[in-house]
């Protein structure tokens, strides 16, 4: 009686749907593949720069007013949420202002938030192209001068999988907990 109930729970246990993650599942999508742009620190990346790590991935800009700087801030704290794990991700910044996020701006932004930080630029093409593959929104906004504009752009961040495969998107707003919880299930392989 008892090996049938074990293996009774054996069985059901290899039926139940497998756990799902807090942020929406992009295993499936056929988009997000590319990317090619150069670091703060003068050297070029793309994805598989990165294989062995999950990657987050966020477009904004350093002259952002409020969603940018919150959400790096929320990536600092998810990297102390993660603890040692947090040597297994890579945080990564694409600016969608190539016009005035100079190299050198991007190193001082990023890492003001974390060390390990990486903000990625490239032109206007490759910026549009990068954007288009990732089905990023972004277009400028006029200001006062015409160096003082917004630019109105996709708030969510991307999440790959150690194998550099495109796994989650987190809405703006996600708790570094939640991310936490999501990116260690991706570190053990789920």
């Amino acid at each position: 009686m008892r090996v049938l109930l074990f293996c009774l729970a054996l069985l059901l246990g290899a039926c139940s749907p497998p756990a799902k993650f807090n942020g929406s599942d992009l295993k499936n999508v056929d988009w997000g593949r590319e990317l090619a742009l150069t670091g703060h620190d003068g050297k070029p990346y793309g994805l598989g720069s990165f294989k062995g790590r999950a990657v987050v991935l966020f477009f904004g800009y350093t002259q952002c007013p409020d969603v940018c700087p919150i959400t790096m801030g929320g990536m600092r704290e998810l990297m102390a949420t993660l603890g040692a794990d947090a040597q297994r991700v890579q945080v990564l910044f694409v600016t969608v202002d190539p016009e005035r996020d100079t190299p050198q701006l991007l190193a001082q932004y990023v890492p003001s938030f974390h060390p390990s930080f990486l903000g990625l630029y490239g032109d206007s093409a490759m910026t549009a192209k990068v954007a288009a593959e990732f089905r990023i929104f972004f277009r400028k906004q006029p200001g006062s001068s015409a160096t003082s504009y917004t630019v109105d752009h996709t708030a969510g961040s991307y999440v790959f999988d150690p194998a550099g495969r495109l796994r989650l998107y987190f809405r703006h707003g996600e708790t570094p907990q939640r991310m936490a919880q999501d990116l260690k299930r991706l570190l053990a392989g789920e």
